[in-house]
């Protein structure tokens, strides 16, 4: 078998990505499509591959795991049925790719792991980005010693909300709302790939929506010994899609991370150092969204390990936890 096919469990806005980078994946086949709302499957498939034949749409989610012709399924439901519905996909005999954040508890990723291995299929979070080659480039100069020990670094995201994103602020909190839930997975998660250690502790504030969402949050992760990672993450500022990491000689900036670069989205890495050695690199187009979809269909498929595994989503799920207590009570929270 040389492609994996896929099932996608909801017909979420992120499809606008992640349909496409399924059909156009060299080792994947998109098979079907559900969604809870009637006709909504179909006309997703409509608008973001229309010229795909022979895709299965459902109106009922449980359809779609009883179809026996789904290998994989991609969930990108809201963020508070992410685990929920992962378990059924998993009990069902389906390997997993989750949209990030995997869950919202910690007690439900052990849940899912520990279906995972009693069911034999892989499961993964979905952080797209770390499948661009720009990161690997980063590494590489971090560890060629240009930079010198890593003690900072600061991850930014963040774009003004438009109507249509509105959705992001209806649930607190506490069931998975807000920037913090949203795109603050991306911030947490990348700090934590910039340094060697776990982060030991935050200190965060937020400004909140009447629904109890944040709409901006914003702190710093202590990774111990003196080094730190400060996040910023809103849905009420200009564009932001960026990380920097400091070091005792010099630092290194990734220009464009998280949306899909394009046409005015070109991926720019620049470093310099205080000897003067200084540097850019501008990458040509790459889809991370399709490199995420075969690396996981490999996996699969020839029963390789996934880059990012269980351990990996416990500790930004409990980082994340830690921060939005820290910004609800004003104090410095251990991890």
């Amino acid at each position: 078998m040389t492609k994996l096919r896929w099932g996608i469990l909801g017909a979420a806005r992120v499809n606008e990505r992640l349909l496409p980078a399924i059909v156009e994946a060299k080792n994947a086949d998109l098979v079907a499509i559900a969604s809870r709302r009637k006709g909504a499957a179909a006309e997703t498939l409509a608008k973001y591959a229309p010229q795909v034949q022979g895709v299965k749409t459902y109106d009922a989610l449980e359809d779609l795991l009883s179809d026996d012709s789904v290998q994989a399924v991609y969930i990108p439901l809201a963020n508070h049925e992410h685990a929920e519905w992962a378990l059924k996909a998993i009990n069902a005999g389906k390997h997993v790719l989750i949209e990030k954040p995997m869950a919202i508890e910690v007690a439900d990723i052990d849940a899912l792991e520990a279906a995972a291995l009693h069911k034999k299929v892989k499961v993964m979070e979905g952080f797209m980005y770390r499948f661009h080659p720009q990161h690997q480039r980063v590494k590489d100069i971090v560890q060629s010693g240009l930079i010198g020990d890593v003690m900072f670094a600061k991850a930014s995201y963040s774009f003004m909300m438009r109507e249509a994103r509105m959705y992001r602020l209806a649930n607190d909190t506490d069931n998975g709302g807000g920037a913090m839930w949203d795109i603050g997975p991306y911030a947490i998660h990348t700090l934590r790939h910039c340094f060697e250690t776990a982060p030991v502790s935050v200190t965060a504030m937020a400004k909140y929506a009447k629904t109890g969402a944040d709409i901006s949050t914003s702190g710093v992760i202590d990774f111990g010994d003196g080094k730190r990672g400060h996040f910023d993450t809103s849905f009420e500022c200009s564009r932001q899609s960026e990380y920097t990491i400091v070091g005792t000689k010099g630092s290194v900036k990734c220009h464009t991370v998280w949306q899909l670069p394009g046409t005015n989205d070109v991926p720019v890495i620049s470093w310099s150092s205080d000897s003067g050695h200084q540097g850019e690199v501008i990458y040509p187009v790459s889809n991370h969204f399709v490199l995420e979809i075969e690396h996981f269909s490999d996996c699969v498929l020839n029963d390789k390990p996934t880059l990012l595994i269980f351990a990996d989503a416990k500790m930004n799920c409990k980082t994340i936890v830690a921060t939005l207590e820290s910004a609800a009570t004003g104090k410095a929270v251990k991890i």
